[in-house]
């Protein structure tokens, strides 16, 4: 249970500096530093074949914003299989620049198209406003599949911590809802509960990048009505697992959220799914955006990426 050298490393320097945390920090404090740090950290975004800012219309008129990524292999007139992304920031911080060069790689690594969406966050937009946008988004893009130029029976959804939150949940709504089938999830330490006592939360709760009281931070601000149990926010709640698409889990051996994951990728299975565990040693929460200082963020980006590429090809059985 040690850290790489690499994370103990990245978390001298945070912690010798001083550098305050996320709750010691203003909302708008917060959004920059995790702005900086995915732009310190985060690498050289890799060219791809086209972007598109994609303002998907409202019934009320506003539009929900979302970014278009094409990969270079793809021929300009093939309908691709999508991935629908929601970016991790505790449902508070981060946004589809945050992710663009996570996206672009998973684009042209995945040979899929990735629509990147700019869900409303917290305080401003509490709960549910980011469940509903993510819902949305996936009913608008398979409503305009052929304006987007993707294959409305190849979608998968994806996300990293609260963005893999909303993509379990989204799931969940979509199967409630008997909507066309998702081919795979891909979720990247995802929170699967609000309130939890197992282990990883103590063992991993200060010390190792996301703090407990930094925690705490996302949660009242993402729920200030006290709506832990709420399955749309705590999907370990809800009734049933079933049915649910094949999942790809990525965890980290040092993050305060990992039991979590493991015991709903358990229950998943209990209840007749498929799920495939990548458990990455040393590592810690939000490592995967971070490729410029982890080399185990690349690693993972492409097993991520030959995952996706099985399951969203036309051969595969979207059952």
């Amino acid at each position: 249970m040690a850290l790489t050298d690499q994370a103990q490393a990245l978390l001298d320097m945070v912690y010798r500096v001083g550098a305050p945390r996320f709750h010691e920090l203003t909302v708008a404090q917060a959004r920059h530093s995790f702005e900086k740090l995915q732009f310190v950290f985060g690498g050289e975004p890799e060219a791809v074949a086209s972007t598109l800012e994609v303002p998907m219309a409202r019934p009320d008129g506003s539009a929900l914003l979302a970014r278009l990524y094409r990969p270079l292999e793809a021929d300009p007139a093939e309908a691709l299989p999508l991935l629908i992304y929601f970016h991790g920031g505790g449902w508070c911080v981060g946004s589809v620049q945050s992710h663009d060069s996570l996206c672009r790689q998973l684009a042209n690594r995945a040979g899929c198209a990735v629509l990147s969406v700019d869900y409303r966050l917290a305080p401003e937009h509490p709960f549910p406003a980011a469940v509903e946008d993510a819902l949305f988004a996936v009913e608008w893009a398979r409503a305009n599949a052929e304006q987007l130029l993707v294959d409305p029976g190849r979608f998968g959804l994806g996300g990293d911590s609260a963005g893999g939150n909303l993509s379990l949940v989204t799931a969940l709504m979509l199967r409630d809802r008997a909507a066309a089938a998702l081919r795979v999830l891909c979720l990247i330490y995802p929170c699967t509960e609000i309130e939890s006592s197992r282990p990883s939360r103590a063992l991993f709760s200060s010390g190792y990048f996301l703090d407990r009281e930094s925690l705490v931070w996302f949660f009242e601000r993402y729920l200030p009505g006290g709506q832990a149990n709420d399955w749309r926010a705590s999907p370990m709640k809800a009734r049933w697992l079933g049915d649910l698409p094949p999942m790809l889990l990525v965890t980290a051996e040092c993050d305060p959220l990992t039991d979590d994951s493991v015991a709903f990728a358990d229950r998943v299975r209990a209840e007749g799914g498929s799920v495939e565990h990548l458990s990455v040693d040393g590592m810690v929460h939000g490592f995967v955006t971070l490729g410029k200082w982890f080399p185990e963020a690349s690693q993972v980006v492409n097993r991520i990426a030959v995952h996706l590429r099985q399951r969203l090809t036309p051969t595969v059985d979207a059952a």
